[in-house]
């Protein structure tokens, strides 16, 4: 065991010079927040990175919402709504909300420890650390799911807990140079240590690798479970001036996004106030589909006139609500009721409630 040690502090520096050559000449050194010390910014990236692929984070919302609020102070002062209306498509809203509560509660000045930054809503070990080395200098390791995959394997580690895997990630850092190697981690993981096929001749850390003989054997696979299948009735209420029902969701899934009436699937008789409304099969608008992360909606969508909306909802028109934030499904809906209403677009929306 001691000179296994030995060897591995032995190997340790070399392997650090390895990883900031591979770094430097195949590493990802053109994102926006690898080119900034503004821990804001950093900050945004970190939660908008969170369960969301980096193409698609850097093509369509990092800029956009930076432009909307470009500073923790701006994000703070704004209404929770607007911020979650600037993250409208990214999903897991909650992070939207951490966010805003977050700008809130430290009056638009990040804390720079790790201890302090997990202290906000919606900012764990991993974010925390991620802040404080990026945004502050800060040597502490980083964990997202890259760099797991990259430490299983190089120590071969089937099923490790998190505590262990912490420890792992603090043996192997390269303290002194602590931004520059946790970004070659992760552009590690990404790029060569990859969980099909990982090109281990080309990897900086092989010569400390105890899992390269047999790479795909570490971290052990998850069994992914099929997702279920909600399927579910949903009513759109209109009344004669072209307004329509959203009530703002209150549950975890979808907190804070305006959405149409939701129902158990075949229905055949919906309540809204006082008064029961008969589903007819002419006023079927269609049918949503809409693959979520834990589980897939199915979703026959009915229009149903009334004569006069309840109070103390919303009852925006088409042009207002695109104002409001919506989930993905209630999109598509708005989209069918603008095909049909427009000129040529489809029957009459009111003749076919």
């Amino acid at each position: 065991m001691a000179s296994n040690t030995n060897e591995f502090a032995d190997n340790l520096p070399r392997v650090h010079r390895a990883l900031a050559r591979w770094y430097g000449l195949h590493g990802r050194r053109d994102l926006p927040w690898r080119n900034t010390r503004d821990a804001y910014r950093i900050y945004i990236s970190e939660i908008m990175l969170q369960q969301t692929q980096v193409k698609t984070v850097l093509e369509r919302y990092y800029g956009p919402f930076l432009k909307r609020f470009p500073t923790l102070a701006a994000l703070g002062k704004a209404k929770a709504e607007a911020v979650v209306k600037q993250w409208e498509g990214l999903g897991y809203y909650t992070r939207a909300r951490n966010l805003h509560a977050a700008a809130q509660q430290c009056k638009g000045v990040l804390p720079k420890t790790p201890e302090a930054l997990m202290a906000l809503p919606g900012i764990g070990h991993n974010t925390a650390n991620a802040i404080a080395c990026f945004g502050f200098g800060a040597a502490t390791p980083v964990m997202e799911a890259n760099v797991k995959r990259v430490l299983c394997r190089v120590f071969a580690l089937k099923a490790p807990d998190a505590a262990t895997l912490w420890d792992k990630a603090s043996l192997l850092l390269d303290a002194k140079n602590a931004f520059n190697y946790n970004q070659a981690m992760m552009d590690i993981g990404a790029m060569v240590c990859t969980k099909r096929a990982p090109r281990c001749g080309e990897c900086p850390l092989a010569v400390l690798c105890k899992g390269q003989v047999s790479p795909e054997m570490y971290p052990s696979l998850k069994r992914k479970k099929a997702a279920p299948v909600r399927r579910k009735t949903i009513v759109v209420f209109t009344d004669a001036a072209g307004r329509y029902l959203l009530t703002r969701r209150d549950t975890r899934f979808l907190h804070g996004l305006y959405g149409f009436m939701e129902y158990e699937a075949d229905v055949h008789a919906v309540k809204l106030g006082n008064r029961q409304y008969t589903l007819h099969r002419e006023q079927l608008l269609g049918g949503v589909t809409q693959a979520y992360s834990h589980f897939t909606l199915e979703a026959k969508v009915y229009l149903v006139p009334v004569a006069k909306l309840p109070a103390g909802g919303s009852s925006p028109t088409l042009s207002g609500m695109q104002r409001l934030p919506l989930s993905r499904a209630d999109h598509k809906i708005m989209r069918m009721l603008a095909e049909c209403s427009r000129p040529g677009g489809g029957r009459d929306l009111m003749q076919m409630a």
